[in-house]
């Protein structure tokens, strides 16, 4: 595929991935490790717990994300929203990666172009605001604020 003098890879050619690429790739690993575990365990608990709450008592920022996976893969939103309301955002960043993901390897789309440092920066500071708001919502979840 040519566009403007750039050629697309052709399909079936490995490149390593971006950043978004790759978290897009452990999001679709953990999906598929949520919806696993809900059809094998029913959901019930993990035997896995959140290692700063163990230790500390406090609610880490992805605390409830693993029960949110389960409920959002078993079909229950209201439990997936209750524990992390932040899995809709990660789920949605996930297929939009996915979907990406499959056109650029059927040639489709052009490889990611590395992104300048201004918007590198932006990037942590989203991920960072979106880190600090799920603690919020956890510490709040859990009676600490």
């Amino acid at each position: 595929m040519n566009r403007g003098g750039t050629h697309a890879h052709p399909a079936g050619v490995w490149r390593p991935g971006s950043v978004p690429e790759q978290l897009g790739v452990a999001g679709l690993g953990a999906a598929g490790a949520a919806a696993a575990y809900q059809a094998a365990m029913g959901g019930d608990g993990l035997w896995l717990p959140c290692p700063l709450r163990t230790l500390t008592g406090i609610p880490c920022p992805l605390c409830g994300m693993t029960t949110a996976a389960t409920g959002l893969a078993s079909g229950d939103l209201g439990a997936a929203l209750a524990a992390n309301p932040f899995v809709l955002l990660l789920a949605g960043f996930t297929l939009v990666m996915a979907v990406l993901m499959a056109a650029r390897a059927l040639g489709r789309l052009d490889p990611p172009a590395q992104w300048p440092a201004s918007r590198r920066r932006q990037g942590y500071w989203v991920a960072g605001v979106l880190a600090a708001a799920s603690w919020a919502f956890q510490l709040h979840r859990f009676g600490w604020v």
